[in-house]
C-alpha cells in the first residue's frame, strides 16, 4: 500500500493529458454548479471566507494550548524531513492573490501549518451549526481549501503517516461528537439551531420524517452523532417492489453523479477525466476480476439529509472489509477551482477513505455486485453493520456514515443488463436526491 501511495503521489505530479475509452454519461457543466457538493460547505465563497476570517479571530485571540494529538500531528511534521518540506511548500504554493483567501494586510487567511494547527485545534470541541446560506459541516475542509489544491498538498494528504494521524484527530473529534456536550447546536436557536427556525425551513417534514420526540429536549437526541445517523420513521421509505428480485434498490438517500460503463481494471484515474480503476478502487481484492468491463453507479450525499446504508438487493453477504485511506486529497487535475472538492469525486473512490461490500444477489442475472461507501473530509467512520455469510432483504441496513456522507458506488460484473431509473433526472452536480430504497434500476433480460 506505501509503494502504491508513493507512486500515485509522483504520478499526479507528472499527469498528461489523456483519452478515456470507457463510455461515460457526461456530468453536467452548468455554471450554476455549487463551489461544495451535497451543501457540506457554503456554495458562495465569500461566505466560507468569511467563516474562516471568524474562527481565525477568535483562535488568535485564544491562547490555549495544542491537544495532545495535534501535538502529535505537529511533532510529525516537524521530525519528518519530507512532511516539514511539503506542509511548508503547501501554503508557499498557493496564489498570493485576494482571490485565495486573503486577510486585509494581503497575507493568506491560514498563514502557515502552524496556524493550520491552532485553528484545527479550535475546532475539536465545536460541533456544525446550522446555517441558512453558510452551513459549514467540513470545518477542517473549510481551512485546507487552497493548500490542499496544491502540488505539496495533494502530495502530502496522500502520505500514510498524514493520514494515519488524521484519523487519530478525526477520531477524538468523533468522541465529542459523540457525547452530551455535542447536543448545544440542537438548539431552537432561530438562526443556527438545528430545530430552529431557519433549519426547520430547511427540513419542513423532519418530525414526520425521522424518529424523534419534538416534545423532549434536543428532540430527544442524546448527541449530534445521534441526531446526525437518525433513521427514517416506519414506512417512511419503503422498500420499491420487495418480492422482486429483478428490481434494484437505492443504497442511500443520495442524487445520481455518474454512470459508467465497461469499466477497466486499471486506468489513470488521477488525470482530469478521472475514469474508474476498478483495482485501486478495490484495494487489490481478489474479487476484482470479475468486475472488468462492468458498470459503475456513483451518487452522493446531502448534508441534511440520511446517513445510513441500506442493501440494493437481496443476497448474501460475501465479504466486507474497510479499507484506509486518505481524508483530504483532491485531484491535482482540479487545480485551484472553487469547484474542486465536486470534481474529484471519481478521484477519491481510489484514495479516500472507504468500505466495500460484495453480495451474491439471490437474482443469479445480478450475481456478485460491489458497493463502496466512500468517506471524504471529516467522515471519519464507516461503520459496517453486516456480517459474512448473513442473509439480508432488499432494503436491510448494511452500515453507515458518522458525521458526514459523501458518495458512494454500486459496482456490477460486465454481463449484468441494467436499466437505470434516475426519476427524471441527468447524473450531475445539479442532480436531487432520489429516496432511499426507492427503484435505482431494473435487471434487463437478454
Amino acid at each position: 500500500m506505501k509503494k502504491l501511495i508513493i507512486c500515485i503521489s509522483l504520478l499526479l505530479l507528472a499527469a498528461s493529458a489523456y483519452a478515456s475509452e470507457q463510455q461515460v454519461t457526461p456530468i453536467a457543466t452548468d455554471k450554476s454548479v455549487p463551489y461544495q457538493v451535497g451543501q457540506w460547505l457554503p456554495s458562495d465563497q465569500k461566505i466560507l471566507n468569511q467563516w474562516v476570517k471568524d474562527l481565525i479571530r477568535d483562535t488568535d485571540a485564544d491562547s490555549r494550548p495544542l491537544l495532545p494529538v495535534i501535538q502529535e500531528f505537529k511533532n510529525l511534521i516537524e521530525s519528518d524531513p519530507e512532511l516539514i518540506m511539503l506542509f511548508t511548500q503547501m501554503f508557499e504554493q498557493v496564489p498570493n492573490t485576494p482571490l485565495f483567501q486573503n486577510d486585509p494586510t494581503g497575507k493568506p487567511q491560514v498563514r502557515n501549518y502552524q496556524h493550520m494547527l491552532q485553528l484545527i485545534n479550535r475546532i475539536m470541541t465545536k460541533a456544525p451549526e446550522f446555517d441558512q446560506t453558510g452551513l459549514v459541516g467540513f470545518p477542517i475542509n473549510a481551512i485546507l481549501n487552497w493548500p490542499m489544491g496544491t502540488q505539496a498538498g495533494t502530495t502530502a494528504f496522500l502520505n500514510e503517516k498524514v493520514n494515519r494521524q488524521l484519523k487519530k484527530i478525526l477520531n477524538q473529534w468523533a468522541l465529542f461528537l459523540a457525547s452530551r456536550d455535542s447536543r448545544y447546536v440542537l438548539s431552537d436557536n432561530p438562526e443556527n439551531g438545528w430545530f430552529g427556525r431557519d433549519a426547520m425551513k430547511a427540513m419542513p417534514a423532519f418530525a414526520v420524517d425521522f424518529k424523534s420526540d419534538p416534545s423532549q429536549p434536543y428532540y430527544g437526541y442524546v448527541s449530534w452523532d445521534d441526531f446526525f445517523t437518525r433513521e427514517f420513521r416506519d414506512n417512511r421509505r419503503p422498500v420499491d417492489n420487495p418480492s422482486d428480485n429483478a428490481v434494484i434498490a437505492n443504497a442511500c438517500e443520495s442524487a445520481p453523479y455518474q454512470l459508467v460503463k465497461g469499466v477497466k481494471g486499471n486506468d489513470a484515474f488521477w488525470i482530469k477525466a478521472q475514469p474508474y480503476s476498478l483495482y485501486h478502487m478495490l484495494a487489490g481484492d481478489p474479487l476484482v476480476g470479475q468486475f472488468e468491463g462492468g458498470t459503475v453507479y456513483q451518487a452522493f450525499l446531502s448534508a441534511l439529509s440520511y446517513h445510513r446504508w441500506h442493501s440494493p438487493v437481496s443476497g448474501k453477504i460475501v465479504k466486507t472489509k474497510r479499507i484506509d485511506g486518505s481524508y483530504y486529497a483532491e485531484a491535482l487535475s482540479a487545480g485551484f477551482d472553487p469547484a474542486g472538492p465536486n470534481e474529484s469525486q471519481g478521484y477519491i473512490t481510489h484514495v479516500a477513505s472507504r468500505a466495500l461490500i460484495f453480495i451474491e444477489a439471490d437474482n443469479p442475472d445480478i450475481g456478485l455486485m460491489a458497493i463502496m461507501f466512500v468517506g471524504m473530509a471529516e467522515v471519519s467512520s464507516n461503520e459496517i453493520t453486516v456480517y459474512e455469510g448473513q442473509h439480508i432483504n432488499k432494503g436491510d441496513q448494511l452500515g453507515m456514515f458518522h458525521f458526514g456522507g459523501s458518495t458512494h458506488c454500486l459496482i456490477f460484473r460486465p454481463q449484468v443488463k441494467l436499466q437505470f431509473d434516475f426519476h427524471g433526472q441527468t447524473p450531475g452536480l445539479n442532480s436531487e436526491n432520489i429516496p432511499v430504497r426507492s427503484r435505482i434500476a431494473t435487471v434487463v433480460k437478454d
